[in-house]
């Protein structure tokens, strides 16, 4: 993936926490006539590597059995920006803050035991925050009900569009923008990403320059 510099995420620490902080995934693999099979998953950023459970039995198993290299994306949505915000009439002027993340890599079925019940307690860990479960361990039978897939990466890269890119005034206009068009409450989590604050007085304030 060919990244804009000022685009590309530069921590890698960003790239998992960003991952950790989707609820779901798209895993690609390679059917067996060599059309891709794109499948949302649920997932989780585990010991270098991502961990997504699975029925042991489907198409997507059997794609990764016979051939491994695989893909594997995150996006968020943060915002459409209509052409108008730039341009009276121009449509192409369009644009919308995102940002996502692009793995290739490459997956395997995971057999030990051992591993299958850490994988699951940490997508447990993602999902259920507020606990009330047990944590799982490698003998019981759960762990062997399920198949675990997991992907190893070979390349990782994160790109974001959150304004970083703006000066700090036209932020702030593209900020009053937003919320003309979609309203404070709404509004509020965009302008959270984009580093800027709604003060008590109604007033915007730029916390932080939204780098990655």
């Amino acid at each position: 993936m060919q990244l804009v510099k000022k685009y590309e995420i530069q921590s890698k620490q960003k790239i998992i926490d960003f991952l950790n902080s989707q609820p779901a995934g798209r895993i690609a693999s390679i059917d067996k006539d060599g059309y891709p099979q794109v499948i949302p998953m649920n997932f989780v950023y585990f010991n270098d590597a991502i961990y997504m459970h699975s029925h042991p039995f489907g198409e997507k198993l059997d794609n990764i059995r016979r051939n491994p290299s695989v893909g594997f994306e995150v996006d968020q949505h943060v915002c459409f920006l209509p052409s108008y915000y730039f341009h009276p009439t121009d449509a192409s002027q369009a644009d919308t803050l995102y940002i996502s993340v692009v793995i290739k890599g490459r997956a395997e079925i995971v057999e030990d035991r051992e591993e299958k019940a850490k994988a699951l307690n940490a997508l447990m860990e993602k999902y259920q925050k507020e606990g009330r479960y047990e944590a799982l361990d490698a003998e019981m039978p759960v762990v062997e009900e399920v198949a675990i897939i997991k992907v190893i990466p070979s390349d990782m890269r994160g790109k974001y569009k959150i304004g970083q890119h703006w000066a700090r005034p036209y932020r702030l206009k593209m900020a009053k923008n937003i919320i003309m068009r979609e309203g404070l409450e709404n509004a509020k989590p965009v302008l959270a990403i984009m580093g800027i604050k709604v003060a008590s007085d109604g007033n915007l304030e730029i916390e932080q320059d939204p780098v990655m």
